[in-house]
């Protein structure tokens, strides 16, 4: 139940996480649609930043700018009524004619006499003046009337000046201001997000051409694919595309081959088989048949163990060829692979003491695993004493060379090989003759683990007679011992 519960809660965490490349529906947005979305909402976010701070500067510029105007209105009508004697400085025309001239920019006037330090006397205001009488020198902001004003008032020659404006007419002229300025923004914002989806869609124009070519294309077709004049920051994505078609051509071609060697190499041990099995049924009808019964009982017996070692063999170059992952990391001994594959060998050919081990005197570490330096070794002795006299004798010699690799070297007293044969031996089902004994896949085996390894395989003929063949790999100075090397010494 714990287990249940946790996968349900689990699932929509996993859905969750997909909601950001998705639609409300489930379905997965297009590239055009994210990038119009990335784009758009970057402008968006940008273009919206910098209109509040330029609506935060021209508010500032604005109150200023109003705030200059009523200082030097103030100023203006200060100039005009010094100009006046001062006993026709009465309530009358001539004072009101001057204040309209004010008024008309939208502001609030007022005239009066300074008597002494404490009283005046007002001369003149505009209509729409609130009533200036208590306001102090200077800026200031006062409600009259529960409206806000900015006012500023001037004292000079004994007369003060008092000017005012609403400041919800000043917010007025901001939001007209900002409206005036908002509406193009607008329209050139949808006019580029417009603009950017047309783009966007020729710019993923390549894409699809690559996409079309690869539709078209067959699945034996190896051609490299046509030139789609894809641009710079798509042609890593053109050449990655290419290497995987000729990945996927390459591991078709190694199934295919492996299926037609597999079926051409198994068809003779079963054939085999199937006719051993036919003579004992036959032998088994009559009464003196039993020794005849008894050889092909034996005779399909060995077919069975030559089959069961071609598959084996078979499945481990299968493996080692057609797998693209790094080769596995591992670590082994020189001595105790060696010593492990001869009595693996000498097992399965049930003898003993045949092979002759040298060992140089110290430990040398190798970065392959132990398992497939053991399997290359025993393949290079099944081939040695298989193909020399059983009184002959086969030598394993390990060797430390200057240039820090170490070569296993296995001699045989066999018939050997010419220059030409040691060249073809490595291919997989190369024999010599038709009568050659086992599956032709040995050495095929060993080399391409050798290459998988960083190490070679080299066949050389030996004189008078045998061969030579030496498996090398690179030691692991990481890990190889300290003593000196000695002269070989016999094991």
């Amino acid at each position: 139940m714990n287990r249940a519960s946790n996968s349900k809660n689990a699932a929509p965490d996993k859905k969750g996480k997909s909601l950001g490349a998705q639609s409300s529906t489930g379905r997965p947005w297009s590239l055009r649609v994210r990038l119009l979305t990335i784009i758009g909402l970057s402008l968006v976010t940008l273009w919206s930043l910098v209109a509040v701070w330029m609506l935060i500067d021209v508010r500032r510029e604005l109150r200023t700018a109003l705030d200059d105007r009523l200082a030097a209105s103030a100023r203006m009508v200060a100039g005009l009524v010094m100009q006046m004697p001062r006993e026709s400085m009465v309530v009358g025309k001539p004072m009101e004619s001057a204040l309209d001239v004010v008024a008309r920019d939208g502001l609030a006037c007022e005239v009066s006499l300074l008597r002494g330090e404490v009283t005046m006397q007002p001369v003149a205001r505009t209509t729409s003046s609130p009533g200036l009488g208590d306001v102090q020198p200077g800026y200031s902001t006062r409600s009259f009337g529960g409206k806000l004003w900015r006012t500023y008032v001037l004292q000079q020659g004994g007369i003060r000046i008092a000017t005012a404006d609403r400041i919800d007419v000043r917010e007025r002229l901001l939001r007209d201001i900002a409206l005036t300025a908002g509406i193009p923004f607008a329209a050139a914002l949808a006019g580029s997000l417009l603009l950017l989806w047309f783009g966007i869609g020729s710019g993923l124009r390549p894409i699809e051409r690559v996409r079309a070519a690869l539709a078209l294309r067959g699945p034996s077709d190896i051609a490299p694919l046509p030139d789609t004049q894809a641009p710079p920051e798509l042609r890593p994505l053109v050449d990655t595309i290419e290497h995987l078609v000729g990945r996927m051509q390459d591991a078709m071609a190694r199934e295919r081959r492996f299926t037609d060697d597999a079926a051409h190499e198994l068809r003779t041990p079963l054939t085999g088989i199937k006719t051993h099995l036919q003579v004992m049924r036959l032998a088994a009808r009559s009464a003196d048949g039993a020794p005849v019964a008894q050889q092909a009982l034996a005779d399909a017996e060995r077919g069975v163990l030559r089959l069961q070692n071609t598959l084996d063999q078979l499945l481990l170059l299968a493996r080692l060829e057609g797998s693209l992952q790094p080769a596995p990391q591992g670590r082994s001994f020189a001595d105790v692979a060696a010593k492990l594959a001869i009595d693996d060998a000498q097992a399965g050919q049930h003898v003993k003491g045949r092979v002759r081990l040298f060992l140089p005197n110290r430990t040398i570490a190798l970065a392959v695993p132990e398992s497939l330096l053991v399997c290359a070794l025993r393949n290079l002795l099944d081939n040695a004493m298989r193909f020399s006299t059983v009184s002959s004798e086969v030598v394993l010699r390990v060797e430390m060379h200057e240039n820090q690799t170490v070569a296993f070297c296995v001699c045989d007293e066999g018939p050997g090989l010419s220059e030409v044969d040691c060249a073809l031996a490595t291919q997989r089902f190369w024999r010599r003759g038709a009568a050659s004994q086992g599956s032709g896949l040995g050495l095929s085996i060993v080399s391409e683990m050798a290459s998988r390894y960083a190490g070679s395989l080299q066949l050389r003929p030996r004189n008078p007679v045998g061969l030579e063949a030496c498996l090398t790999f690179p030691e692991n100075s990481d890990t190889q011992a300290s003593a000196d090397v000695a002269p070989a010494s016999e094991h």
